[in-house]
């Protein structure tokens, strides 16, 4: 299924939530509602969401049969969690396992100059979860030896005992004519697992 741009969500009485408007076919006997912001994780995940200005939109779909899934026909990777948690970039979700919990996790300031927080959603359980990657997913290894930077715009998601950072000077971004505003850069340091898209959003 990985590298394909549709997702078949297979539904035998369970639900899964996905991202609202991503449904580009069913069949079979297929309930839709909205889950709201955040979906599944309470009131209190959504008001964390309305707090912070992050914006989730899920929809629940429930049944029997088999839903199509795609959005601007970005390439569709499966994460499997077990057990762990795995903070990821809200745009590039696309759906959401039955047995998964969301929630927010407040990622920093984008340099103190700028006082702007940055919000990720991270998911736990034991389960399945889909995302969006343009292009094919890489996934970087960190360790206590090698530390990561990685350009925001193509960041995923991270798993694993991580410590995230902003870095403020970056050189490279005034190379390529991105001086403008204030340049920054995510760094990871510990021990886990960075998934990046080989491209810019």
């Amino acid at each position: 299924m990985n590298g394909a741009r549709v997702l078949e969500a297979h539904l035998a009485g369970d639900a899964v939530r996905a991202l609202t408007g991503s449904m580009v076919a069913y069949e079979g006997n297929v309930q839709f509602k909205n889950a709201g912001m955040g979906g599944g994780g309470g009131f209190k995940a959504a008001l964390k969401r309305k707090m912070t200005g992050e914006s989730l939109e899920l929809m629940e779909m429930a049944g029997h049969g088999v839903v199509y899934l795609a959005s601007e026909g970005m390439e569709v990777e499966l994460v499997q969690l077990t057990g762990d948690t795995l903070s990821v970039e809200s745009s590039a979700l696309l759906a959401i396992g039955p047995n998964l919990r969301t929630d927010v996790a407040f990622a920093g300031l984008r340099g103190a100059a700028s006082g702007q927080g940055l919000f990720t959603t991270t998911v736990s359980g034991h389960g399945e979860l889909a995302v969006l990657s343009d292009g094919p997913m890489i996934a970087l290894e960190v360790s206590p030896a090698y530390p990561l930077v990685v350009d925001p715009d193509a960041f995923i998601a991270h798993r694993g005992q991580l410590n995230q950072t902003f870095v403020t000077d970056v050189s490279w971004k005034s190379l390529i004519g991105e001086g403008g505003g204030e340049a920054y850069s995510l760094r990871f340091d510990g021990s886990g697992v960075v998934y990046i898209q080989p491209a810019e959003r």
